[in-house]
């Protein structure tokens, strides 16, 4: 009997299913970008590629819903600084980047994504995208860029951009970027926050976006100071006057989000739009009504709100907010489930997919995108355990994940990136370090 073609066969391996369950003994099969079949006998497959997966967990990749490729230089400044950070020190930072400082921002991102774990992310938006583009398609990561998109005249020179300008540079990263040659890459629009934008640009975004069928993600309720800006211009919230205006749909992306009133969450459950928190670096902040918004059936996921806030690993972040939301919520109503293992996973992988617009991403089963890592078993913190699903959120770090597939093909074996030459990209850091302390 003729054998069945496939690119890559992981053999004896176990993985998480579509309910989040651990699978044992299984045989993953994938062809071209898609997972084939998942199966107890793969004797009738002859692959170009083979894993053995013994003592390995195989999980779906996860998605970092709201990052910042471009702060990667800015990492260890801003923990215990005093508020007003983003005036203060983002700003000032942003105004000085180049596209040499951006090409190496997104080859540390690049690197420090694959390495923990993520395989597709949402970029929140910066400058010098086209740049970004490169590198991320020469990654094999899959993505979301925008630009940074506002028009305040008080911005720092280098910066500001008029509200026709702001909207080019959004169409120009669109026209050259979007699905072209690579459908790993989208762009997305974007509105860095609503109180940097005027409200013609806050419209023609939202307007352009729904012409071309795609995401508007934006900076949403993370500071009380952007509610009071629009209670006393517009006397209302800022999702609100949003859905006052009729910009709101299920391809919105409210980031942060962690002062939302009641009405907002409804608003935001009308509308099937969804919602990213960035948990490590929300926490000094406020604390999102996560609870609420889940059990009102809205798509939440997670961010690492780039390497500035504390590092791009996701399982980090879910530890952090189960912390959160545990001490905030579940201790008050005697409730220590309130944000259970399964529901954080979800959040950073089927949901996550949900957001970058691939419903077919973040769960293991035939037919999806193959976007999957491993996960190292056989280390003494991680083995033995009552509960794989437990473990993984409380105990699994980054440096577990060992392989890396994104659209079926290998990005990181062994912990070997294969598609950067990562001794090279932490040589340049280095030296970037070195000249400009």
């Amino acid at each position: 009997m003729n054998k069945l073609f496939c690119n890559i066969l992981i053999k004896n391996t176990s993985y998480l299913n579509e309910k989040l369950e651990v699978i044992r003994d299984i045989n993953i099969i994938i062809k071209d970008k898609y997972i084939l079949e998942i199966t107890k006998d793969s004797s009738n497959y002859n692959p170009e590629s083979i894993i053995d997966g013994k003592n390995l967990l195989w999980m779906p990749g996860l998605t970092d819903s709201h990052m910042h490729t471009c702060q990667q230089l800015l990492k260890g400044k801003i923990l215990d600084e005093l508020p007003m950070i983003w005036t203060r020190i983002m700003l000032p930072f942003e105004s000085t980047l180049t596209k040499s400082k951006v090409n190496l921002s997104t080859k540390l991102s690049s690197l420090e994504m694959i390495k923990a774990g993520t395989t597709s992310f949402i970029d929140a938006g910066g400058i010098f995208m086209d740049e970004a583009a490169e590198i991320y398609i020469k990654s094999g990561l899959r993505g979301a860029l925008s630009c940074s998109t506002m028009d305040n005249q008080n911005l720092p020179q280098s910066i500001r951009t008029t509200t026709q300008e702001a909207l080019k540079n959004l169409n120009l990263l669109y026209n050259n970027f979007h699905n072209t040659g690579d459908e790993r890459l989208q762009v997305f629009y974007s509105l860095r926050s609503l109180i940097s934008c005027s409200e013609e640009l806050i419209k023609n975004v939202f307007s352009d976006a729904k012409e071309k069928n795609i995401p508007v993600e934006a900076h949403m309720n993370e500071y009380p100071n952007e509610i009071n800006f629009f209670l006393e211009k517009y006397k209302c919230r800022p999702i609100e006057f949003l859905n006052r205006e009729n910009l709101l749909n299920d391809k919105f992306i409210s980031a942060h989000s962690i002062f939302l009133s009641d009405n907002e969450i409804d608003i935001l459950k009308e509308n099937n739009s969804n919602v990213v928190h960035c948990p490590f670096s929300n926490c000094g902040k406020g604390i999102p009504n996560t609870p609420s918004l889940l059990q009102k059936g809205i798509n939440v996921c997670l961010g690492s709100d780039g390497a500035a806030h504390g590092g791009m690993s996701l399982f980090q972040e879910m530890k952090v907010f189960r912390s959160i939301m545990n001490l905030h919520y579940g201790v008050k109503s005697c409730n220590p489930s309130i944000m259970p293992a399964k529901t954080l996973l979800k959040m950073a992988t089927e949901n996550g997919g949900i957001t970058i617009q691939h419903n077919n991403l973040g769960v293991l089963k035939p037919n999806n995108l193959a976007d999957l890592i491993a996960i190292d078993l056989n280390q003494p913190h991680l083995s033995p355990t009552n509960n794989i699903v437990n473990t993984i959120v409380e105990s699994v770090n980054g440096n577990d994940v060992i392989h890396t597939i994104i659209n079926g093909k290998i990005i990181m074996k062994n912990r070997e990136v294969l598609t950067l030459d990562e001794e090279k990209i932490l040589y340049e850091a280095k030296k970037h370090f070195i000249y400009n302390k």
